[in-house]
């Protein structure tokens, strides 16, 4: 994820002539892990899933916050292989203005974008939501670096928000402790730290995004 100021979707065939519904069905999916996400910078949040299908990973989630200061609900859903390579994902946003949908398909390195190739991005393996954090995992995951090993730079499919375009981002990884990594992007015009939980899904992205725990 990179910082930025603040359906019909669904059936969104990908490459191969499948769709994300279809994908679910027929993948008999089980609920890894879920919680929620908040925005340590304004009002925001995000209930999240992760799930495992029969032969990949689906990240879902539904994010509620402000932007412009307006009132808007993005919901996205991306569907990885096994080794968390981005094959397809769906993403919305409800605001003011309307509904506006992103539909992505990936296919030997090359990205489409609502059924246009995009060749700005071609070659990155992850894609990389602008208003969540639940996508640090897919790198994380991919790479399986040791503890002070570095990624290099590579370049991610960074979707801005509100906006629902694709760009090109480079960005990089090191792996601080077992679970703390230290994530930059834009050759480190931006960085800051993870906290990874065991399923290397987001416990705290510094000055951003905390996991919501329960009172006791």
């Amino acid at each position: 994820m990179a910082v930025v100021n603040r359906s019909k979707a669904s059936g969104c065939p990908g490459v191969d002539g499948v769709t994300i519904a279809e994908y679910v069905m027929n993948s008999n999916p089980q609920t890894v892990s879920s919680g929620l996400w908040r925005w340590l910078q304004g009002a925001g949040l995000e209930r999240f899933e992760l799930v495992r299908a029969a032969d990949g990973w689906i990240f879902r989630g539904t994010i509620l916050t402000l932007a412009a200061g307006t009132a808007a609900e993005a919901r996205y859903e991306i569907v990885c292989d096994r080794s968390f390579r981005t094959r397809r994902a769906n993403v919305s946003v409800r605001d003011v203005t309307g509904e506006h949908a992103l539909q992505i398909a990936t296919e030997n390195g090359q990205w489409y974008e609502n059924g246009r190739e995009n060749k700005t991005v071609v070659g990155a393996l992850d894609i990389d939501l602008g208003w969540s954090p639940s996508t640090n995992t897919l790198p994380i995951k991919r790479l399986k670096l040791e503890i002070g090993q570095t990624s290099g730079e590579f370049i991610a499919a960074w979707v801005r928000f509100p906006e629902l375009t694709l760009q090109p981002l480079p960005q990089e990884y090191i792996r601080l402790t077992d679970r703390q990594y230290r994530y930059s992007s834009r050759s480190g015009a931006f960085v800051a730290n993870l906290l990874v939980d065991d399923d290397d899904l987001v416990l705290d992205y510094e000055g951003f995004w905390q996991r919501a725990r329960n009172s006791k």
